[in-house]
């Protein structure tokens, strides 16, 4: 499989810290300088709509999918190559796993996490073989990871399936990280 499309899951704000929308823009450049589409959440705000413009002003392909549940919350991005509307967030993230042939997580929230969490379990599961790459931008998710050292050292993950998720220090090396994988 030839990768074509990444798929990122982050935030629907800015964050705290400008260095979060700063890794947002880097990995819509990179993206589009790899010559890869973008799949995402939709939305023309926080990190979610940097990455999206930045991709875009690149000559990305881009594919937002949106529940309709967020359609008339006027989040809903207007400039994509193409804006999937979805009846629920469970067939937001299906579209999203059918769209794409890897994932990049930057930080976010509770959804960021959710769907991180979803698709890593997911490959755990043997369901997809697709890169599943976290971005730690400035430790942001240095937490998560002690979490999920934890839950291997208390016998509740296996140590072969805590490496299902890499860590990337930024988005150029998530997009390395991702093109490698999928080029064994």
């Amino acid at each position: 499989m030839k990768l074509k499309r990444v798929a990122v899951y982050c935030g629907s704000a800015n964050g705290s810290d400008p260095i979060f929308l700063a890794e947002a823009k880097a990995l819509g450049r990179a993206i589009a300088d790899a010559g890869l589409g973008l799949v995402y959440g939709g939305a023309s705000v926080g990190l979610m709509g940097a990455v999206a413009d930045t991709a875009l002003a690149g000559g990305a392909e881009v594919i937002g999918v949106l529940p309709e549940i967020l359609s008339g919350s006027e989040i809903a991005h207007r400039g994509l190559t193409r804006l999937e509307m979805v009846p629920t967030m469970h067939e937001r993230k299906a579209r999203m796993v059918k769209l794409a042939d890897a994932f990049l997580m930057l930080p976010g929230g509770y959804g960021t996490l959710d769907e991180m969490m979803e698709i890593v379990t997911w490959k755990q599961l043997r369901l997809h073989t697709k890169p599943c790459v976290l971005i730690n931008t400035a430790n942001y998710w240095d937490g998560l990871l002690a979490f999920l050292d934890r839950a291997v050292e208390a016998g509740f993950l296996k140590a072969e399936n805590r490496l299902l998720l890499e860590v990337a220090g930024s988005a150029e090396e998530a997009v390395r990280i991702a093109v490698a994988v999928d080029g064994e």
